[in-house]
């Protein structure tokens, strides 16, 4: 029988909760992860979860949180037991810039995810007058808000897909390593 068999086998998962504004485009984002083409979505009331492969036995739980204002009463119940926050902003929508990123800011307060890593999606790249990654970073007060924990900003476009590798493998990243750090910590606690 040996020893061998006592390591955890096969698959390891990490849940990842998306935010952002309604119409943000987190729905067709996570269509897009998944089936590598845009289609159009409806406005998401609940959430979807759906279940994508991030390389060999690594496995992200999307839960895609719909953004309207009544649904994002809702969002904290969604933040225990996240291992990573995708935080998606339409970047060429500037009209509701700061209300994106006032809602940004009162999640990262929340104790829930004290050190969970972030990934912003500046996403809508492709439209005219879309507000570049240093813009959102320097708008969105990353270096201030994400100081204790890893964070990034990756510009996307869900439509062509641009930036979505990228950004796939960020968040696996990320959440790899917070759970290790976790497990870690859990360990040392014992």
């Amino acid at each position: 029988m040996g020893l061998q068999n006592a390591k955890p086998s096969g698959v390891k998962r990490a849940s990842i909760l998306m935010l952002g504004l309604d119409s943000a485009g987190k729905s067709t984002l996570l269509y897009k992860f998944r089936y590598k083409d845009a289609f159009l979505t409806m406005p998401t009331i609940g959430f979807n979860v759906d279940m994508i492969e991030a390389g060999k036995d690594f496995t992200l739980t999307f839960w895609d949180v719909g953004g309207q204002k009544k649904m994002r009463e809702l969002w904290s119940d969604f933040l225990e037991d996240t291992d990573g926050l995708l935080y998606v902003v339409d970047s060429a929508d500037k009209r509701r810039l700061e209300e994106s990123r006032r809602e940004f800011e009162l999640i990262l307060k929340n104790e829930s995810i004290k050190d969970v890593p972030v990934v912003v999606l500046a996403n809508k790249q492709d439209l005219p007058g879309a507000l570049n990654a240093e813009e959102i970073t320097r708008r969105f007060k990353m270096k201030k808000y994400c100081s204790d924990r890893n964070w990034y900003v990756q510009p996307c476009c869900a439509i062509t897909g641009e930036g979505l590798a990228e950004a796939l493998q960020r968040v696996a990243t990320f959440a790899k390593q917070y759970r290790k750090s976790k497990e870690t910590f859990t360990t040392l606690k014992e």
